[in-house]
This record gives structure tokens, sequence and C-alpha cells, in this order.
């Protein structure tokens, strides 16, 4: 009697990737950095808390095992934390446009959901934020 599963397995492992999205996500990255109108937040440091979601063009086979071949969500935190240590900010609305256009500088990354979070703002409010969601334009 022949293996069905085997033989079915063998030839699926043959067969072209799947396509379609991945969601590759980072939340609640705290990162210290200059935002905001006020003397006292443009003279000191504060905590931000950001969160992101992308969506990913998904060609790996799954197989691999090379980070090469996926969206490093190493290289995008750092790239991230970059981005809002570059100096001051007033708003963190343009905050997260900035961290939006850097995740879509990436060719797979196809849409970018930012979530930044000011924790220590405000007396009796755990924390107050903003959320955005950026496409990358069709071609």
């Amino acid at each position: 009697m022949t293996n069905k599963t085997t033989s079915t397995h063998s030839q699926r492992g043959r067969t072209a990737p799947a396509s379609g999205t991945r969601r590759v996500f980072i939340h609640d990255m705290e990162i210290m950095t200059h935002v905001g109108v006020f003397a006292v937040e443009q003279r000191y440091e504060q905590r931000i808390v950001v969160s992101l979601d992308l969506m990913v063009v998904d060609s790996y086979d799954g197989v691999s095992d090379r980070l090469r071949d996926i969206l490093d969500y190493g290289e995008i935190a750092k790239g991230v934390q970059s981005v809002v240590q570059a100096g001051h900010v007033n708003l963190i609305e343009t905050l997260a446009e900035r961290i939006a256009n850097y995740c879509l500088s990436f060719a797979t990354v196809q849409s970018a959901r930012v979530r930044i979070e000011k924790p220590d703002t405000l007396t009796g409010i755990r924390r107050v934020g903003i959320e955005i969601e950026r496409v990358r334009p069709a071609d």
C-alpha cells in the first residue's frame, strides 16, 4: 500500500510558493525622544510607545529559512528608532508620517499602520496618542 500522505506532500513541495500578504508587527516599542510643543517637552526627553502593523507582499516559500527572504523586523525596529531620535518634532502626527514613510520605503511593504502613544503626558490618563494608516499608491 502506497503512503498517499508522503507522495502528496512531495508533490506539494514542488509547487510554486503561495502568494498573498503577511502581517508583520512590532508592538509597544518604548523610545525616549524629544517631542512636543510645550517648553517642558522641548527641554526634556519623554517616553513614547510606537506600534506598527505592516502588510507585506508574501513570496516566502516557507522552506528557505533565510532572513534575507523575509522582511526583517529587527531592521525595521532599528530604522524606526533612528527616525524617532533624529531630532525634535513638535507633533506626534508628524512623527507617525515619517515612520510610515520609512516603512513604505521597503518595496514589499504595501501598507503601514503606525500608532504612537505618550503615556506620561496627562495626569490621570494612562495614555494619549494617534494612529494612522498609509497605503502604497498603485503604480
